[in-house]
């Protein structure tokens, strides 16, 4: 149940099985399967005034009758073929069922003071997948190509897709949505690797044709709507090796937002909004154990989308720009002791928006991770933090998602077959809040809804053993 007040009856199941062959022939081949499963209910998101009033406890619950269950069968069927000419063939086939269900009450009473503002949501989706890759490898010149070609498909098939409002999980008061999906992802791609002394460049382009459909059961008249829409996205990396300890590169592309079919549907212009990309970097080794990785990347969408969940819909938010730094850290102290440490600074804003209005809500700004780590013999342990600094939670910074620093430590020694370790999460027992949204809520007994932070308390210092067994 963890640290909430409300029993949280959380049951997971997981299978997993694989199998790996190599033919006379030289075909590799494998076969997984796999099953997830898992229930719970949960307390959901709670308002920041109900804790300050002393109403509840962070643990607490508004409404303790949110929850679900979710399945995920998979089946998936990798081959690869040495051809010869020196190239081969890789080829891969999946199925997956995916079923999911979900009671959620972000507003509590806002739009429904007798029965609470309670939703459900559902679907049932099959997903079909194949995809086959031809690599072969060209020497031109003093240099060589590596070429790969190939392409795919994917069907989704998503029956009875709903939201609905409800009580308690067990009464149906409206149905908002419902409704079939289907979406067909056909795609093709071809690359190549063009090395030539301390020059790496690697030009590619893809095409996806994407069809959409939507049929509602609830419209009076049968009908089966659908969009298609094909998008080209061409890509090219230049890496060049300036040295033994010193490669610069610059990355650049074109790809697209995805979309919810349903939106797809009702607005044809907003179907694969364009992502265009691009990084420059480098990756530093000043000494023999240490490692530096730097980059500035740019991101512009030329649609982003908001999803509203009590609606069942998403909403476009106009073009956004996103651009930044991330830095990276690795060094060697000793032959059995590491540190590492990552930052990333981030500047985002909603293009069509006035200055001082146009923040994205919960982008992060600064991001960090870093620790120290043990490996020695049979002995392994890190010590790590996770740091993620204030950022907005609305458009004009009004409200403010607050930030967190958190510890975690773990330990494990190897004796024969057994693995015997410790894990403390929150070493240092900090408050912070996992997720946190700007939502307007109304309590039972407030005259008007408050506009604030609603949030999921993050785990408190948390203490578990660990034992495996591998055969």
């Amino acid at each position: 149940d963890g640290p909430f007040e409300s029993s949280q009856n959380f049951n997971r199941l997981n299978l997993m099985g694989k199998y790996t062959s190599t033919l006379s022939s030289g075909t590799k081949f494998s076969l997984l399967a796999s099953h997830f499963t898992s229930t719970w209910d949960a307390s959901g998101q709670i308002p920041q005034r109900a804790v300050d009033q002393g109403l509840i406890t962070r643990f607490g619950a508004i409404d303790d009758t949110e929850g679900g269950n979710t399945s995920r069968t998979n089946l998936a069927l990798n081959v690869v073929k040495p051809l010869g000419n020196g190239g081969f063939l890789k080829s891969n086939v999946y199925y997956s069922l995916y079923e999911f269900e979900l009671f959620s009450n972000f507003t509590f009473f806002l739009e429904d003071p007798e029965n609470a503002d309670q939703i459900r949501q559902i679907e049932d989706r099959s997903i079909f997948g194949l995809q086959s890759a031809y690599t072969k490898n060209y020497f031109v010149g003093t240099g060589s190509a590596l070429l790969t070609v190939g392409g795919g498909l994917r069907a989704d098939e998503n029956k009875g897709v709903g939201l609905s409002r409800t009580a308690n999980r067990r009464t149906l008061l409206e149905q908002i949505q419902l409704g079939d999906i289907q979406e067909r992802n056909l795609y093709a791609f071809a690359g190549v690797d063009f090395e030539f002394g301390p020059w790496l460049i690697q030009p590619s382009l893809r095409y996806d044709f994407f069809k959409f459909g939507y049929l509602s059961d609830l419209n009076p008249t049968y009908t089966n709507e659908t969009q298609t829409k094909g998008a080209v996205s061409p890509k090219l990396n230049v890496i060049y090796e300036a040295s033994n300890n010193l490669q610069l590169f610059a990355k650049t592309g074109i790809g697209f937002h995805s979309n919810d079919a349903r939106v797809v549907i009702e607005d044809e212009r907003e179907i694969l909004p364009a992502a265009f990309g691009a990084d420059l970097g480098f990756n530093f080794k000043p000494a023999r154990r240490m490692i530096i990785n730097a980059a500035l990347w740019y991101l512009f969408l030329e649609q982003e989308f908001v999803y509203v969940g009590d609606a069942g819909i998403v909403e476009p938010s106009g073009q956004t720009r996103r651009q930044g730094i991330d830095f990276g850290f690795r060094y060697q102290l000793t032959d059995w002791l590491f540190a590492n440490a990552d930052y990333t600074y981030t500047r985002a804003r909603s293009i069509d928006d006035p200055e001082g209005e146009n923040l994205i809500p919960l982008a992060p700004v600064h991001t960090a991770t870093g620790g120290i780590s043990v490996q020695q013999d049979r002995f392994r342990s890190s010590l790590q933090f996770r740091y993620l600094g204030d950022r907005p939670a609305n458009e004009d910074n009004s409200i403010v998602a607050e930030g967190y620093t958190v510890v975690d430590l773990n330990a494990n020694y190897d004796f024969k077959q057994f693995t015997l370790g410790f894990v403390v999460e929150n070493l240092l027992d900090v408050d912070w809040n996992e997720t946190q949204f700007a939502t307007e809520s109304r309590l039972r007994n407030e005259a008007a809804s408050v506009e604030e932070i609603h949030f999921t308390p993050g785990t408190p210092f948390f203490f578990k053993t660990t034992l495996r067994y591998r055969f």
